[in-house]
């Protein structure tokens, strides 16, 4: 995030005509309009936080300004853990009434906008209250996991999913760090074996190794498809 070497702007769904922006963090909006073709966020109907940190958040209430156009349309709603609110509060408070409403998540619970609808995780073990996220597209079973130091029974709700997204940060292990680390990561698409996982979220030391080969070796290895993502990148479940 810091050089952006690799943009994080968050990951934009739409599905049956419900745009929904995940984990907005900072460049979102300049993402938005550099995209092709560009991705409109006064059309966002929703917007969803994982968690607090910055390189999640970062462009939050920008990006609320622009689903709302300046809050002059109150509109669209906002999902996220209790303190991104309640402890130093990422989204400012003249942005807190622009969205239609705002949804503390909670784990292991359903969710819905429009007519994208979500479900949430246990609670995974990082220094905020964070969730994963799973959602069905086209009869596809999508599963984000986000940022998190491994635990048993982490593998067990992203069970059944046909694509797996999953933060990898780290190229070989940092326990005292709670982000995953490629030994994780192997670990659970073993585990799971979804018909595709896709590596996202790099840190320096997985940039330096080059993600689409550690990919490579991963379905090398694990005989299932692995992708590492890569800035725009789309994905068509039609």
């Amino acid at each position: 995030m810091i050089k952006q070497l690799r943009s994080s702007g968050g990951i934009w769904v739409c599905y049956k005509g419900t745009n929904v922006l995940i984990d907005p963090g900072p460049g979102s909006i300049v993402r938005c309009a550099l995209s092709k073709p560009k991705l409109d966020p006064t059309k966002l109907d929703g917007i969803i936080l994982t968690h607090r940190h910055l390189d999640h958040s970062g462009d939050i209430n920008v990006m609320i300004e622009a689903m709302t156009e300046g809050g002059y349309k109150k509109r669209g709603i906002v999902f996220c853990p209790e303190d991104t609110i309640t402890e130093d509060s990422v989204i400012l408070k003249h942005t807190k009434s622009f969205p239609k409403e705002i949804v503390f998540l909670e784990p292991e619970r359903n969710y819905q906008v429009g007519e994208f609808a979500f479900s949430t995780s246990m609670p995974h073990i990082h220094p905020c209250q964070t969730y994963g996220l799973k959602f069905n597209i086209n009869k596809t079973k999508v599963a984000l996991l986000t940022d998190t130091k491994y635990f048993n029974g982490l593998a067990g709700f992203y069970n059944d999913v046909d694509i797996l997204i999953i933060s990898v940060v780290f190229l070989n292990p940092r326990p005292e760090v709670a982000h995953l680390c490629l030994d994780d990561v192997r670990n659970i698409i073993a585990t799971l074996r979804p018909k595709k996982a896709i590596l996202t979220h790099f840190g320096m030391t997985m940039l330096t190794a080059k993600p689409y080969i550690q990919a490579k070796n991963l379905s090398d290895e694990l005989g299932i498809e692995v992708q590492a993502a890569n800035d725009g990148m789309t994905i068509n479940f039609s």
